[in-house]
């Protein structure tokens, strides 16, 4: 019989469980892998880019990304920086607030667990939870115990890199007590494309440029990467958290590949200008995607050309409208859309609406960050309100 038992020792999972322990609670964490914050060890390029300065409800995806709001105001991105300075981590700022680790991710997990020994958490690893039950008491079902516990706290993560031991448990044990779930997708992941994409842009695949993708209202202005399935990088994970609502469907969206430049920097007027088109577009494009590119103006020189046709080729590299088939699925999507509902949970506490000492942190819940760094620090927030209340 523990008072807490926590299901999952990743991110979430260990934090939550050192914090519920240094509030005097008996804590077990039971683990399915063999080894603790597996996810952790492979993030941020194996740096571990732990949080994000910027973080705020705005950066998550959900039904109702305003759940965040309080668990990210009540422990911040300063705050879990205080705890990595407390164990001397260094650390280091890149591009848009991203924080990582000088060393290795293996600094973070070395951390976590260390604020659980410190504070007498139990953990067991490869550990396989088949179900929980609840009467007086929560029982947790493994193949060869039971488990017991005044209050469970579910951090099993979502369905992202199955090769990581990703599992659906933390879905099932919410519906086993009726607790609705948010239809999931792979989140933040690459993008496919057809046939016709591909034969199309077959010499691209490597090409980079920095573009200003955009759907719905939304915008990212990061490197996009063309592929030998379609297309990557840092602004087209951005934005394919908002193409698909979880039934599978792909939405179209925009993307300018010229996001500084307009149509008068590229052709001033009057033009003088005797390159052809294309090659003054490969001044500010990479050439093999200029040569990909079909436009009926490509080859003609930019004297002979109207001010209108000009107008044209620009528009249609800074408004290239884009209409995925797909994705790559789980095994490359860094995070999972969707999940147990917001709606079915206590924002102060992320604790069960309906069942009494069942909380669902991390991951698992429809709460999904943009890259770089908000996906940790939702799971340090949500753990921390869990912790300080189960």
């Amino acid at each position: 019989m523990f008072d807490v038992v926590v299901l999952g020792a990743g991110a979430a999972g260990l934090f939550a469980a050192a914090v519920a322990a240094s509030r005097g609670r008996s804590v077990c964490i039971l683990e399915h892998n063999d080894r603790p914050g597996k996810k952790i060890r492979i993030s941020g390029g194996g740096r571990c880019n732990f949080t994000n300065i910027h973080t705020t409800h705005r950066a998550m995806v959900s039904e109702n990304p305003e759940f965040a709001r309080s668990a990210l105001s009540r422990y911040t991105p300063q705050d879990f920086c205080a705890l990595v300075d407390s164990y001397g981590i260094a650390w280091h700022e890149k591009t848009l607030g991203q924080l990582f680790c000088d060393g290795s991710a293996q600094q973070i997990i070395d951390m976590l667990t260390a604020e659980c020994e410190r504070h007498g958490v139990s953990r067991e690893y490869g550990i396989e939870v088949r179900s929980v039950e609840k009467s007086d008491v929560f029982s947790i079902h493994t193949p060869g115990s039971i488990v017991q516990a005044r209050s469970v706290i579910v951090a099993t993560g979502g369905l992202s890199i199955p090769s990581l031991g990703a599992s659906d448990v933390g879905y099932r044990i919410a519906r086993h007590f009726s607790i609705p779930v948010v239809p999931c997708s792979p989140a933040l992941v690459p993008l496919t494309f057809g046939s016709d994409f591909l034969s199309k842009y077959k010499e691209c695949p490597g090409v980079s440029v920095d573009v200003l993708v955009s759907v719905a209202g939304v915008s990212f202005r990061e490197n996009m990467l063309f592929t030998h399935r379609g297309l990557s990088g840092p602004a087209i994970l951005q934005i394919s958290s908002y193409l698909t609502n979880g039934k599978g469907a792909m939405a179209p969206f925009t993307v300018d590949m010229l996001p500084d430049t307009s149509v008068e920097e590229m052709f001033p007027q009057p033009n003088r200008e005797p390159r052809d088109v294309g090659t003054v577009l490969a001044t500010r494009l990479p050439r093999r995607l200029v040569q990909a590119w079909h436009h009926e103006a490509m080859k003609r020189r930019t004297d002979q050309c109207s001010k209108s046709l000009l107008a044209d080729v620009v528009a249609s590299v800074k408004q290239w409208h884009v209409l995925p088939q797909g994705n790559e699925g789980y095994a490359k999507a860094e995070v999972t859309r969707g999940g147990v509902s917001t709606a079915a949970l206590h924002q102060k506490t992320m604790e069960s609406r309906t069942v009494q000492g069942l909380y669902f942190i991390g991951e698992v819940v429809d709460i999904t960050g943009w890259l770089g760094g908000y996906n940790f620090q939702w799971a340090w927030s949500s753990a921390y309100v869990a912790g300080q209340a189960v």
